[in-house]
């Protein structure tokens, strides 16, 4: 098993708060890391998707305050939306009985129907975690390039060999175009929302163009607007919104669009091994996403994520704005010897960002003109979780 970051915040949240919500992409690992913390606290584990489990909950008040001294592991909680109700009275009574925290950790594979039923009834009484993919920063950066190619999910990154991973993932695709979202939205054909997803991974950290996936599909501008936040709300695909400021410059207000782990990118685009990969034109690209993945996951909480473009040209891959701070302008090349274009320092002018980096595949970090520094993905990561 991997040790996945998120677990001494996951104990934290749960020791100080009534319920948690841990929310990510199926087979991301949240059943056997929460089985992990059960291991070592009284608990039960309950998965809804089971007709027995289901069953234990009929009476689900009567059931549930029989093991009020127990954190009760609710997996695939979105099966039993109604439950939210009992779930509140329970915490309630619990409190009046002085026990503040650990009463429930629900597992959602999507955000869409936990966050509005909990949201609706478990106000005050919820936090929320969400877990994705295995990133770089949770694995030697010896593996950086099998974790690039075969993506963040365990099954598919702890494969015995390249195709065996890329079967699970062909697999896990088929099985969400066909079991899994027709439980969370609205009924799309699988083979459209297959072609639109693909799609939208031939245009990794492309500006989203709605019209011109539209006419593609063959379907109004409204419904690719509707796919993309079904998927988006699935934790499966990134929209990085543009930088908004009030900096006399026309900016750039179509988001970019990454499909989230790097496998399933490789998956949709029938890429296997490292060398189909680099010979593809999207290689560029489909590191961009990794690295933006990886950060993102890496800093400290409450930070915003944004591109800058202007219709200038002046462009930055991903600002990283702090808590309290200015944002950090980072650029991201896969080359040993990476060179910055003039609209990186155009864009560095416009916003005087705390610090300049360019992010490239190699291992040491040195500095380029202007008050750039070269890094590694890994210190970078690293420096972003020393402050956290």
């Amino acid at each position: 098993m991997i040790e996945r970051r998120i677990t001494a915040e996951l104990n934290e949240l749960i020791d100080t708060n009534p319920a948690v919500a841990l929310i990510g992409p199926r087979q991301v690992g949240k059943t056997t890391l929460a089985l992990a913390i059960a291991d070592l606290r009284p608990a039960i584990y309950l998965d809804l998707e089971s007709d027995a489990d289901r069953a234990k909950l009929a009476e689900p008040e009567l059931y549930l305050s029989q093991h009020s001294d127990k954190l009760v592991i609710l997996d695939e909680v979105h099966r039993l939306p109604n439950l939210f109700q009992n779930l509140r009275g329970l915490i309630d009574r619990g409190r009046r009985n002085g026990k503040k925290a650990g009463h429930f950790l629900l597992l959602g594979s999507a955000s869409i129907h936990l966050l509005k039923q909990s949201g609706e009834t478990l106000a005050g009484r919820i936090a929320y975690l969400e877990m994705g993919p295995i990133d770089g920063m949770e694995v030697p950066a010896a593996d950086f390039d099998t974790l690039w190619l075969r993506g963040g999910f365990p099954d598919s990154f702890l494969a015995t060999n390249d195709r065996a991973s890329q079967r699970w993932r062909q697999d896990f695709i088929r099985t969400y175009l066909e079991r899994d979202i027709p439980l969370f939205g609205p009924r799309i054909p699988a083979e459209t929302l297959r072609r639109f997803w693909t799609m939208l991974a031939h245009r990794q950290s492309g500006l989203l163009n709605a019209a011109e996936f539209a006419r593609a599909l063959g379907v109004d501008g409204k419904t690719v607007a509707s796919y993309l936040d079904l998927l988006v709300d699935l934790l499966l695909v990134r929209r990085l919104e543009p930088w908004h400021a009030n900096i006399g410059k026309r900016l750039v207000k179509s988001p970019r669009i990454y499909v989230r782990d790097s496998g399933i990118t490789h998956a949709l685009l029938g890429l296997s091994t490292q060398e189909d990969l680099l010979g593809h034109p999207v290689a560029g690209a489909s590191w961009e996403g990794f690295v933006i993945e990886t950060l993102i996951a890496a800093a400290p909480t409450g930070t915003q994520s944004n591109f800058y473009r202007t219709a200038a040209g002046a462009e930055i891959d991903l600002l990283l704005t702090l808590p309290g701070a200015r944002p950090w302008a980072i650029e991201i090349k896969r080359s040993l010897t990476p060179k910055l274009e003039k609209g990186f320092y155009l864009a560095c002018e416009d916003l005087d960002p705390a610090r300049r980096i360019v992010v490239y595949p190699g291992q040491d970090a040195f500095p380029l003109k202007n008050d750039v520094e070269a890094l590694p993905l890994a210190l970078l990561g690293r420096t972003l979780l020393d402050l956290a």
